[in-house]
């Protein structure tokens, strides 16, 4: 992608941002390349393992048709690391404004995580309307989203947590939901045993879920 990376173009890319969590730094290329083959570019890995920033300096060198972002992202000194590892968007389970600043700064996309009407509200008043419902289905899920479709009528949302392939349509189907963010794409037992093929296909049934 050449154009200039905005929350609305990660979000509308496909269906489903997959929720990636990598501990062997010798499954990121191949993970992100069966990815891409079943049609998913955008990939949020997440900083939650020690392997995490290896991992994603990898996929940016070998995988340059993937579009790498970063999640768990919660500082600043998150979104700097992320942007040295070659990410080019950034995913946060919640939001403070001084992340946003410091992401704005660095010209880090930034999809933030919100759970409250105060949240979003926090959100829209630093000038993002792209954001991520976390932890979607333990926090009022389907329900939740339809509720706020008055009020933040101009948000636009992916739930994120708790999400399968089996209730993904449903919060597709919503209008306030652009796309969802789910960990089934690259199952851990799918890792451990290299079966590529069966992520390829995960994600190939992903990227079919809206027509």
């Amino acid at each position: 992608m050449t154009l200039t990376l905005t929350p609305l173009h990660v979000m509308q890319d496909a269906p489903v941002i997959p929720v990636i969590v990598l501990n062997d730094v010798a499954h990121a290329v191949p993970m992100a390349r069966a990815l891409v083959a079943g049609g998913i570019r955008m990939l949020e890995v997440t900083l939650r393992t020690p392997q995490a920033l290896a991992c994603m300096e990898a996929i940016a060198r070998e995988v340059p048709e993937a579009v790498l972002g970063a999640g768990t992202v919660r500082s600043q000194a998150d979104a700097q690391a992320a942007v040295n590892a070659g990410a080019r968007f950034a995913v946060s389970p919640g939001y403070t404004s001084a992340l946003g600043q410091a992401c704005r700064a660095l010209g880090l996309p930034l999809l933030p995580g919100v759970a409250t009407g105060s949240e979003i509200m926090q959100a829209q008043a630093d000038g993002y309307q792209q954001l991520k419902f976390f932890p979607a289905v333990q926090a009022g899920g389907l329900a939740m989203l339809k509720a706020w479709s008055g009020p933040f009528f101009d948000v636009d949302f992916c739930p994120t947590g708790g999400l399968t392939p089996e209730n993904a349509p449903q919060f597709l189907a919503l209008p306030n939901v652009r796309c969802v963010g789910g960990s089934w794409l690259v199952p851990a037992d799918a890792l451990a045993a290299g079966d590529w093929a069966r992520i390829t296909a995960l994600a190939a049934q992903a990227k079919g879920l809206r027509s």
